[in-house]
């Protein structure tokens, strides 16, 4: 399900497993075994991971390593990234269409896309900081 989503194998199998754990913490080296895949792939799923806002590290003082958590708010910290993301695309598209011009072809497709998009993520945001008590 989560590669269909779009997440790439072995970050979906990341993300699984954490979501999954009790505490829904992980260490580099408990992934790394639990998966049974090297510590290189599990340092690339978990930067998409961070970097798309599905998990965030922690610091381990004592012991000196990052653990990986994925914490109750971690859906909305995704949906609120790509959609910051999805708006800088549409400030592209209409910047775009303002430089070919609006009677042009392109200029109004530019345009309409730009606009579409401005207004549905806005309404995705919206509805996330409406809905975000859920999650705690």
């Amino acid at each position: 399900m989560a590669v269909r989503t779009g997440l790439p194998r072995m970050t979906a199998r990341v993300h699984i497993d954490l979501l999954l754990s009790e505490d829904g913490r992980r260490t580099a080296a408990e992934l790394t075994r639990r998966l049974n895949v090297s510590a290189a792939s599990v340092s690339v799923a978990v930067n998409y991971l961070v970097q798309h806002g599905y998990v965030r590290r922690e610091r381990d003082p004592q012991r000196r390593r990052d653990i990986y958590v994925v914490d109750d708010e971690a859906w909305y910290h995704s949906i609120m990234i790509g959609s910051r993301e999805t708006l800088g695309t549409a400030r592209i598209a209409m910047t775009a269409a303002a430089e070919f011009g609006p009677d042009s072809p392109v200029g109004q497709r530019l345009a309409r896309g730009g606009t579409f998009l401005e207004r549905v993520i806005r309404d995705t945001m919206e509805s996330a900081d409406r809905w975000r008590h859920l999650l705690t």
